[in-house]
């Protein structure tokens, strides 16, 4: 059963390949499609707890992971990677590893739709970072389309007085820590294709994350192993569709999407671990789906325009 679901997970991922022809519009599917995996990911996460110390379940994650991406060591070592290029992939290997560290950790600490919340810092800085550091353009409509999605996210944190945790903070790191791994992914992807900066991310991510472990290692069950394996599998599955998004599109055009993962993630913690829902999160969630159905219209309007006109 759990083997028929992934088949059918990964030929979904692997048919999306072919739909549209707008490369934008590709881009925010792929990004939706990433979304998933990683909502897949908290759920999972969420459910095992504090059986799993963080620290092992993010290097067991990652470990597990080398399953997925065996079939492309061949090429991997076959890969001529100039100086600079590992260089860069060092560099995100560390920023990356602190960041799922402090993820893992404040997922035991704080509610889903927190940890999602706040996750939300990293597409903001990240859309503004690639205009600032990469050169990317922001035209009007996606510009409209990060604000009314900011605005989304806002009506349902509702910022004001909050008693900040140690969970709360380990996000702060995973926001600035995903976001320059990710501004370092987006740089690459003109050079290597998707499935080499996955590898290459597995890889340092394992073995950047075995001394963490290490210290507080227990033995885990066959079932938290089975459990911490769909980990592996939605979240290389979900690194993989982003990458394909930053291939297909700009980042100041995917990003939007994400805010669709506090929708999804909200009602997860809602129905399945108990946590609170209230107006403000649905009204939210309305205005984020919003911005993100006409982001997705206003790209189609552009490609058939352009289209036409080149005619």
């Amino acid at each position: 059963m759990v083997a028929q679901l992934i088949t059918r997970w990964l030929q979904i991922v692997i048919n999306l390949s072919t739909i549209g022809k707008s490369r934008t519009l590709l881009g925010v599917i792929w990004m939706v499609v990433s979304g998933l995996n990683f909502v897949a990911v908290t759920a999972i996460v969420k459910y095992l707890g504090t059986e799993v110390p963080p620290a092992q379940s993010a290097f067991l994650r990652y470990l597990l992971g080398l399953v997925f991406i065996f079939p492309l060591l061949k090429e991997f070592f076959q890969t001529k990677f100039t100086r600079e290029e590992l260089i860069l992939f060092g560099i995100r290997g560390v920023f990356h590893t602190i960041g799922v560290l402090c993820w893992f950790y404040a997922m035991t600490e704080i509610t889903i739709a927190e940890v999602t919340s706040l996750n939300y810092l990293t597409p903001v800085f990240l859309s503004f970072s690639a205009i600032l550091i990469l050169g990317e353009s922001l035209t009007a409509r996606r510009m409209l389309a990060i604000f009314i999605a900011l605005l989304g996210a806002c009506l349902i944190l509702r910022p004001g007085f909050r008693e900040l945790s140690t969970g709360h903070l380990a996000m702060m790191v995973t926001v600035v820590s995903f976001t320059i791994s990710y501004l370092i992914a987006k740089k690459v992807t003109g050079r290597l294709n998707a499935e080499m900066i996955i590898t290459m991310l597995t890889i340092t991510l394992t073995v950047g994350l075995f001394p963490a472990a290490v210290v507080v290692w227990i033995t885990p069950t066959l079932e938290q192993l089975f459990w911490l394996f769909l980990v592996a599998f939605f979240a290389t599955a979900g690194h993989y569709t982003m990458t394909k998004a930053f291939y297909s599109a700009p980042v100041t055009a995917t990003q939007p999407v994400t805010f669709l993962q506090l929708v999804w993630a909200t009602l997860l913690g809602t129905l399945f671990f108990g946590e609170p829902v209230d107006l403000w999160v649905i009204f939210g969630g309305t205005i984020i789906i919003g911005s993100v159905t006409f982001l997705a219209w206003r790209e189609v309007v552009y490609y058939l325009r352009n289209r036409k006109s080149t005619r």
